[in-house]
């Protein structure tokens, strides 16, 4: 999964996107200008190949939006945690309709995927999660992020989580170090607690890797022995497994960038992400393109956004009004109208 360099796509972007071995597009706030500027864009992604791209963007909420004028602005979810300390009903039917906002509002510009929800505990020392962390209780994050999977899914998305086993304990962030983590497994179990309640619900079709070193247990960041022993067969996790960008600064003691992702594929990754950086990004697809593995190719099919509702008609409905308000209302804030 590779980015585009802006608004429109370039002849250098098309080529790039024809390489065999991408299979996806990830968006960032500088490829968006509008709803209508984002239609086309997407638009011209889906022409390029049959099967069309996979389409996806970092849209949690709060500091990780990338589209924002002209869609609903998505609190942190670290909100959410504080709303249910005090009324959890509440906040967990906050957390429906700010996951059925995110799908449906995206799904409506035809853009397959969000990676979210951020599941991470709040520990209270990561200021790259810090407020998208719903909370520092693995059962309230379970509870609020399944709420939230259930909106995602009722506005034609499927969720995949984040970012595992668990970032929150670790201070360095990992797009410019590589983070330490020296906890031994039992107190890791907190961490993945989150995970093993929703993929025991099956509400997850994907889950994203941590760039950390649990330097107890694996010396890699990406591993057979996170993939395929823990979240394959002790959490019997069947979705697909993204790692996390390989242009990441923590990565760069592994070897070149095709390097990179060919550890990170036979680790048993179904994607990864190279951004930002072109070369990289160029010579890793090269290096790839006669990879072929057929059952991530199902589990990556099974993301593809389901919604059918147009822009304009979503923006026109009652349910959409509905749960604008719901949202704005239920954390204290001034409602807004978004111009179509």
């Amino acid at each position: 999964m590779l980015d585009v360099e802006g608004l429109q796509l370039t002849p250098a972007d098309q080529a790039l996107l024809r390489e065999p071995a991408v299979g996806g597009v990830i968006l960032f706030s500088r490829n968006y200008e509008s709803p209508a500027q984002l239609a086309d864009l997407v638009s011209a992604i889906r022409s390029v190949r049959t099967p069309a791209l996979l389409i996806a963007v970092d849209h949690e909420g709060g500091r990780v939006q990338r589209f924002r004028e002209g869609f609903t602005a998505i609190p942190p979810m670290r909100d959410l945690g504080r709303q249910y300390d005090s009324d959890a009903k509440a906040a967990l039917s906050l957390a429906k309709t700010a996951g059925w906002l995110v799908a449906s509002e995206l799904c409506a510009l035809d853009i397959d995927l969000a990676f979210t929800p951020c599941v991470d505990l709040d520990w209270g020392v990561s200021e790259i999660i810090g407020n998208r962390a719903f909370h520092r209780k693995p059962d309230v994050v379970a509870a609020l992020a399944s709420a939230y999977c259930r909106g995602l899914r009722e506005g034609g998305m499927a969720a995949v989580a984040k970012h595992f086993p668990g970032h929150g304990a670790v201070v360095p962030d990992s797009h410019l170090e590589l983070p330490l983590d020296r906890r031994g497994y039992g107190d890791l179990i907190d961490d993945m607690r989150p995970y093993e309640g929703l993929v025991g619900t099956r509400q997850l079709a994907g889950v994203m890797l941590a760039h950390i070193v649990y330097a107890e247990l694996d010396p890699l960041p990406v591993s057979a022995y996170w993939i395929q022993n823990q979240l394959r067969k002790q959490l019997g996790f069947d979705g697909a497994v993204f790692c996390d960008d390989l242009s990441m600064k923590a990565t760069r003691k592994f070897g070149t960038m095709a390097k990179r992702a060919e550890l990170a594929l036979n680790a048993g990754c179904d994607m990864v992400l190279i951004c930002n950086d072109r070369p990289a990004a160029k010579a890793a697809a090269a290096g790839l393109r006669d990879y072929s593995n057929p059952l991530s190719l199902v589990r990556l099919a099974r993301l593809h956004g389901t919604g059918t509702v147009m822009r304009e008609s979503l923006l026109a409905s009652d349910e959409w009004h509905s749960a604008t308000e719901h949202l704005q209302k239920g954390l204290g804030r001034p409602q807004l109208e978004l111009k179509s």
